[in-house]
């Protein structure tokens, strides 16, 4: 609802002829009203929610004002996005009984065609606009929808047996017992901060925006790192597998048919942008893009399989304002996305199979082990029943019970589906890695391919993310890493991924040089090195260098310069002394075959900025 305040010396209106046929029945065609606020309203959708808001607003500027007589004029030049007639005149009619406890209320007659004239009184409250907005009864689509129905739980142990989800033994599977409750819940609200939360702010990675709208983050260098070193992780092992990489818009016709049906067949709510009269969504997935290229291409079964691949920067998804929290679920995230075209059901599931693999590795290189995430496998009873071994086998590959899920009919584009899902310390869940077997959309996109005789087919297609979103990576390690510090564990991560690999701290001034000298060596060796030139203890440089999670710490005094060695304080282990080759070695060892990137932020410590 939006709203113009005019305190007046008077208005007088007439009412000229009928703008469309409910337009109210009038007694008086000419009105004249003195000393009194006149309310230009425009009624908008969904507006019946907040009659009781709008009242106040009106009352608060009365009062301000200190008038007695209220004219509330319906004006429809001041929104485009308009309540149906119906809706508008009941807005109105409710508005004026509830002001009339109050003031004298008068209204100009809904649906006329009016001339009006009107003296503005001219002081600085005297012409005022506000604008009343309700929470957005949001639409589902029909998959979500869909995710209501009846669905069947089971436990498939690693000998491939089926219990259902109550009467399974959890006793050496607590985490999988949390997990089952938190999917058969349904409730994904968050009322506690989670850890990761504390700690992305803490270690200056990450923090909310509030700049922007909710689910969006900001991310201090630091984070920008580690971020840019997931996302070259994961684009490297995709490229390796044979994927070729495209980039397409984050925005599309909301009216575009086949992008239309696809919106209704995906669990997920979208944010809408006009462009002129033009209504368009913000991706939440790589797929429309992708899609279209694929229709537009000439494809041969020799081609196939054929995957197409994009770092999606970023992808929307409006979800709901209490389930936001931290990093764990965002409305505007980075997700890895690939799409495979495959020919048949059995190159469908040889693929799946690789990208199953696939994903494990990825997650261990992340410092996941398959002990700290949980497995769900989803799929339809029809598809089970011809494909049984192939369901067993993916169990076997991880060697420990997962969550299954199965329809009796198809309500999704995928028949086939499986997630990585990291239970949190306060028992929520979020999926990381995901394959999707598609029996829908190459038809819908018109996607086809060229078999052995020369006739076009629909392809399968294969949906992955190796990692699933970006961010919900770091949630885990960050999650895993609280978990072991209440264990006992120095939390820490990987070391291919600590913004700072080596910090070196002189005992005194007089060590400062040599100390930028074994920075220096390093750094031209690849490595993230810093120097901590304070002016403070070593003890309270060390504790602060702990605080970083830096996985080595380096002291050089004068014993160290006189032995040509160096005293290492291994994160987790122990102090060491060694060599300078020996130190080089264990961090060529913990970082080869991953990424490298520079030092985020300046080498000496005394000329960094603190961002929290």
């Amino acid at each position: 609802m939006r709203i113009l305040f005019i305190h007046a010396d008077y208005i007088e209106f007439e009412s000229k002829s009928k703008a469309m046929k409910d337009a109210e029945e009038i007694e008086k065609k000419r009105e004249r009203y003195e000393e009194c606020l006149v309310a230009f309203i425009s009624m908008e959708e969904g507006d019946a929610g907040i009659v009781e808001r709008a009242k106040n607003e009106i009352v608060d500027v009365a009062k301000k004002l200190n008038v007695e007589r209220i004219v509330l004029y319906p004006y429809a030049h001041l929104s485009s996005k308009l309540a149906g007639p119906a809706e508008a005149i009941k807005v109105l009619k409710e508005l004026e009984n509830m002001l009339k406890d109050q003031y004298e209320v008068h209204r100009a007659p809904f649906g006329w065609y009016k001339s009006f004239v009107i003296s503005c009184k001219g002081h600085p409250l005297s012409e005022l606009s506000k604008e009343i907005r309700g929470e957005a009864k949001e639409e589902e689509s029909e998959a979500l929808k869909a995710e209501k129905r009846t669905t069947y739980w089971y436990i498939m142990d690693k000998n491939g047996d089926l219990h259902d989800v109550d009467n399974f033994d959890y006793s050496k599977y607590p985490n999988l017992k949390k997990f089952v409750d938190y999917e058969i819940s349904g409730t994904r609200a968050v009322k506690e901060i989670p850890p990761h939360v504390k700690l992305m702010q803490a270690l200056e990675l990450a923090d909310y925006e509030p700049g922007s709208d909710s689910g969006n983050m900001r991310y201090y260098p630091k984070g920008k790192l580690i971020k840019g070193l997931i996302e070259e992780y994961v684009e490297g092992k995709v490229l390796d597998y044979g994927a070729m990489q495209v980039e397409t818009p984050i925005m599309y016709d909301f009216n575009h048919p086949s992008l239309k049906s696809y919106l209704n067949r995906f669990p997920a709510r979208q944010y809408i942008v006009l462009s002129g009269k033009d209504k368009y969504f913000l991706r939440f997935a790589a797929c429309f893009g992708q899609f279209l290229m694929m229709h537009d291409a000439t494809i041969s079964y020799r081609n196939l399989p054929l995957k197409l691949y994009e770092m999606a920067k970023y992808a929307f998804r409006r979800e709901q304002k209490g389930e936001l929290s931290g990093l764990r679920r965002l409305r505007a995230f980075t997700m890895p996305d690939m799409h495979t075209l495959s020919a048949d059901m059995p190159q469908a599931m040889e693929e799946f199979k690789k990208q199953y693999e696939m994903a494990i590795e990825v997650l261990r290189d992340f410092g996941l082990e398959l002990g700290d995430y949980e497995v769900a496998i989803r799929f339809t009873r029809e598809f089970y029943d011809k494909n049984k071994e192939f369901i067993k086998e993916l169990v076997r590959l991880v060697n420990r019970p997962v969550l299954v899920q199965m329809w009796d009919e198809r309500f999704f584009y995928f028949v086939l589906k499986f997630e990585f899902n990291f239970v949190d310390s306060l028992n929520k869940a979020a999926a990381l890695s995901t394959v999707q077997i598609d029996v829908e959309n190459a038809k819908r996109y018109g996607i086809t391919y060229y078999d052995e005789n020369g006739e076009e087919r629909h392809p399968y297609i294969l949906h992955c993310s190796p990692s699933g979103a970006v961010e919900r990576v770091l949630y885990a390690m960050l999650e895993k890493a609280d978990m072991d510090a209440k264990k006992g564990k120095k939390p820490m991560l990987p070391v291919w991924l600590s913004p700072t690999q080596v910090r070196i701290i002189p005992v005194k001034d007089d060590f400062l040089g040599c100390s930028i000298q074994e920075m220096d060596f390093f750094t031209q060796q690849g490595f993230r090195v810093d120097v901590d030139d304070r002016d403070l203890s070593v003890s309270r440089k060390i504790r602060d260098a702990e605080k970083e999670w830096i996985p080595y710490i380096v002291v050089i005094g004068e014993r160290e310069k006189e032995r040509n060695t160096l005293t290492v304080r291994i994160r987790g282990e122990g102090v060491e002394e060694m060599s300078r080759d020996e130190l080089l070695n264990i961090l060529k060892e913990k970082t080869d075959g991953y990424p490298k990137r520079r030092l985020p932020l300046p080498p000496l410590l005394s000329q960094r900025p603190k961002f929290r």
